[in-house]
């Protein structure tokens, strides 16, 4: 669905990664150096324009016109663009593969979550029933990747989607991809789908209710609402029939479960795990894979397959043609991990039985505010307790961490480091000064 086949999930741009993730990846182009503040009695200077940026931009107007883009409409979208190098840095940092799998599932497939899914589950039943009679995926998958993708529509991404699109055609590796999805943009604003005021999603050009990739947006969005555009933005019926067309295109196997979490019998060679190597179910259970909740598995012969995602010792699962449906949308392990649960969960499932190998579990977002309160309440300016990890707030932990001998220090909001502060209680406040 994305580029590279993932994105930066939205909000988890800034929860997760350590502080040296911060740092311009190895390779990568480092941001440009900000102008020197002018004296208060001169004007500030005009950046220069960039003259690879501006090389590029002109050979893209004429491929774009032999893609049925006209002048006049590339000269319209792209007028007053400008290079953002800082989306370059984040072609290698993406969370899906550099966060440990608990770290992740925790902030995506938290409480809040699946209290908010099973509200838009509820408030949105009447046109989840049509979606699903249409395409024939079940309301709970197609409101997971929602609540994954955007936060029900909360997060679209604050990234100008032209700038970031236009600049990964011109710089960094990619590129041919990326000119693919600047210019589908174009057509897609040229048919009247979009509008270009406010529109904005990821660094990678992915964007709208459930984040599809513009040459995806161009081949599966879905006019559900009837009003003539595909409009994945501003028209949340058209966004879940789409996500729904996307999963069927996909392979979607209409009533098949993703798969189960399973118990794997003692000795099992981790050699036969991995998403491509599928056998028939019954040859699984021969060997002694079992559901982890006891119940049977299917007595047939459809293709399955066993991942251990974190080792034989954290949970597993055996999937089935429905998980790479929901794989195809992002192609990560761990994003296609917290659809699936996500979905469970919004079933009424309990989560995961089994415990990840670690003893410093992830934070969901109400345990990420509740430790941000703590670290506020000892002086650490971190802004608000919003439950968004930056920079600021994996400072302020690596400092605790340092003060309470925590090891090791690296910023990460973990449950450790949460029960220490909670451990100390309050601060205190230091004695008030004698009155003359």
């Amino acid at each position: 669905m994305r580029s590279n086949a993932t994105v930066l999930l939205l909000s988890m741009a800034m929860m997760v990664p350590a502080i040296a993730q911060t740092l311009p990846a190895s390779g990568a182009t480092p941001p440009r150096p900000l102008p020197v503040t002018p004296a208060p009695d001169a004007a500030a200077p005009t950046p220069a324009p960039d003259p690879v940026f501006t090389t590029c931009m002109t050979s893209l107007r004429g491929v774009a016109e032999k893609q049925g883009v006209t002048t006049a409409s590339f000269d319209t979208y792209t007028q007053g663009l400008a290079a953002d190098m800082s989306v370059l840095d984040l072609l290698d940092a993406q969370p899906e593969f550099t966060t440990p799998l608990w770290d992740y599932l925790a902030a995506l497939v938290d409480e809040q979550r699946v209290s908010d899914g099973q509200a838009m589950l509820a408030t949105h039943a009447e046109l989840l029933g049509r979606v699903s009679q249409a395409y024939g995926v079940d309301p709970a998958t197609v409101v997971a990747v929602w609540g994954v993708e955007s936060d029900y529509g909360r997060v679209f991404g604050k990234r100008p989607l032209l700038v970031s699109l236009s600049t990964l055609s011109c710089f960094g590796r990619r590129q041919a991809f990326f000119r693919g999805e600047f210019l589908t943009t174009l057509k897609l604003l040229q048919a009247g789908d979009i509008r270009a005021d406010g529109l904005t999603g990821s660094w990678a050009g992915a964007f709208g209710h459930t984040q599809f990739m513009p040459s995806t947006y161009e081949r599966i969005a879905v006019d559900f609402d009837g009003d003539g555009r595909r409009n994945l933005i501003d028209s949340i019926p058209d966004a879940l029939a789409s996500t729904a067309n996307y999963l069927v295109k996909s392979g979607w196997r209409t009533g098949e479960p993703w798969g189960y979490e399973v118990q794997l019998p003692a000795g099992f060679d981790v050699a036969q795990a991995g998403r491509t190597n599928r056998k028939p179910l019954t040859q699984w259970v021969a060997q002694g894979v079992a559901r982890v909740d006891g119940q049977p598995l299917p007595a047939d012969d459809r293709a399955a397959a066993v991942l251990v995602p974190t080792g034989v010792a954290g949970p597993a699962f055996l999937v089935f043609k429905n998980y790479d449906a929901i794989y195809s949308y992002n192609a990560a392990e761990s994003y296609a991990l917290a659809i699936a649960l996500l979905a469970d969960r919004l079933r009424g499932g309990k989560g995961l039985l089994t415990a990840w190998p670690t003893d410093d579990p992830g934070l969901g977002r109400p345990q990420r505010r509740e430790l941000q309160t703590l670290l506020l309440a000892r002086g650490h300016a971190i802004g608000t307790a919003d439950g968004m990890i930056g920079t600021q707030t994996r400072r302020a932990i690596v400092l605790e961490q340092q003060r309470l001998g925590l090891q090791p220090a690296d910023g990460r909001a973990g449950a450790k480091i949460l029960a220490a502060l909670k451990a100390e209680g309050p601060p205190v406040a230091p004695p008030e000064p004698p009155t003359p």
